[in-house]
């Protein structure tokens, strides 16, 4: 920790203006005690054993390479009791919310007639699947997975980035860091209560059976994959580990009778269940992307008799739209008569004249996001970015407001990360990852991830990032 300065922002280990928390303090030192040597020993052993494992993802970008590790830093990110207990209360409101908000824009509309939320942003929005209008879903739970990115700012205080409620990836590196932690960083553990990791398996196959047709008294669950190119294979793989449950991809699938069916060596076996990993396009091709070659035909027909159930429930895509995330505290406020317990980043709504004219006058301090994208992808950090850069931001900008929101430069907080500089301040992120049928779980922790370059606010794997064990204190 020789030379460990945070710079001005929020470290997660110091926690400025805080009192002393004897377990940050206990850690701090043993971290201290350790050989910067011993470090980089053990940070080799993990990434040799990442490699070994086969936990890996891959970058479309890149032509050069199927399959990468995902870097993991040894220095874990803490979270007390009470920080914990503000962010599982506040992912569950959001969640409880987005999925009151989905049965509403797919039945009664009230909250479009009512004016709360554009109609438009809903009703014309890409990620709007008319195949759902008026479809019952089991326990009315549309996102039975959702992972909310959650960010801290110059204050210490938590603020959510986004809602992914579509397929949201990156619970098995939760669970494998742990296990990593455990291997290679034990004696940094030793004697800590920290919460564990590995019931999420155990919990995602519970609600799975929540969500059969009700006849069924032991449901048959799958998880469906586009198959070993998608970058988040590794956590499909592991998913279906986890659950004790086939991997299979669309080929393996038939609809027969009105019911789904598995092939299998000894003939069809039926299949009540499916947790897919394919985007609403690609799953079935009588109903959506005729091309597509990833899903099963017939699919979504046998889900509305309901023979089968799937999750996340197709259409979910609008609540995670990031225009729909301006309307967060709104749509809360609609539905649960209660105040946002996690708030949102300040945001900026491009298609809204006033907001376009305010991002396009202070494009060189803002962040402004593609509504439909993710993983980094499209974005532009005005601080970081050059003349040229902001001009031809301006002119895409100009070209379709609707695409794009903005959001002020966040000073993230940082927790201390070894580098090739020693260890250093990195900002970082949380993904906490819930689970829903009857009632929402929260896995305790999530992924932190981690901008491993100086001064990059990007944490995004396909960006360059790492990731972080996540210790709840118990």
């Amino acid at each position: 920790m020789q030379g460990y300065d945070p710079g001005g922002f929020f470290c997660e280990m110091l926690r400025p203006g805080q009192p002393p928390h004897p377990t940050l303090t206990l850690l701090m030192s043993r971290l201290a005690a350790l050989p910067i040597g011993s470090l980089r020993q053990r940070a080799i052993d993990a990434e040799r054993d990442l490699l070994e494992r086969g936990i890996t993802f891959t970058v479309y970008s890149d032509a050069t390479a199927i399959d990468r590790i995902l870097p993991f830093d040894l220095i874990p990110r803490i979270l007390t009791p009470a920080e914990w207990q503000h962010i599982e209360t506040g992912v569950v409101q959001r969640v409880r919310a987005l999925n009151m908000f989905l049965h509403d824009i797919y039945h009664e509309r009230k909250i479009l007639a009512d004016g709360i939320v554009p109609a438009e942003l809903v009703l014309k929005n890409a990620a709007y699947c008319e195949a759902m209008v008026g479809f019952d879903v089991p326990l009315n739970t549309y996102v039975h997975i959702c992972g909310t990115d959650i960010v801290r700012d110059e204050t210490g205080e938590f603020r959510v980035l986004e809602d992914n409620a579509r397929t949201p990836s990156g619970v098995s590196y939760v669970v494998e860091n742990r296990h990593m932690s455990l291997r290679v960083m034990s004696d940094l553990m030793t004697g800590l209560r920290v919460r564990g990791v590995d019931e999420y398996g155990l919990r995602l196959h519970q609600v799975m059976a929540e969500i059969a047709p009700p006849a069924v008294s032991d449901p048959q669950v799958v998880v469906l994959s586009p198959g070993i190119f998608n970058s988040a294979y590794f956590e499909h793989v592991f998913l279906a580990r986890e659950m004790g449950v086939p991997l299979v991809e669309g080929r393996d699938l038939t609809v027969e009778g009105g019911k789904v069916w598995m092939r299998t060596t000894a003939g069809l076996a039926p299949v009540h269940t499916i947790y897919r990993r394919i985007g609403d396009d690609f799953l079935d091709p009588d109903t959506f992307n005729p091309e597509s070659m990833l899903g099963v035909r017939g699919l979504i027909e046998a889900w509305r008799r309901g023979a089968v159930a799937i999750a996340n429930a197709v259409g979910t895509g609008v609540a995670d739209d990031k225009a729909i995330y301006a309307y967060m505290p709104r749509i809360i406020r609609y539905y649960l008569s209660e105040e946002p317990i996690l708030k949102n980043v300040d945001t900026r709504i491009c298609a809204e004249p006033d907001a376009l004219a305010y991002t396009l006058d202070h494009l060189h301090e803002l962040v402004v996001k593609p509504v439909a994208e993710s993983g980094g992808y499209g974005l532009l950090i005005g601080p970081h970015a050059s003349k040229r850069q902001l001009e031809d931001f301006a002119r895409l900008l100009k070209a379709d407001p609707a695409n794009y929101i903005s959001q002020p430069t966040l000073k993230l907080s940082v927790s201390p990360t070894l580098c090739d500089q020693g260890v250093r301040p990195r900002h970082i992120d949380l993904r906490p990852f819930a689970v829903t049928g009857k009632d929402t779980w929260v896995l305790p922790g999530g992924l932190t991830r981690v901008a491993l370059k100086q001064g990059t606010l990007v944490v995004n794997s396909s960006q360059g990032g790492g990731t972080k064990d996540t210790w709840v204190l118990a």
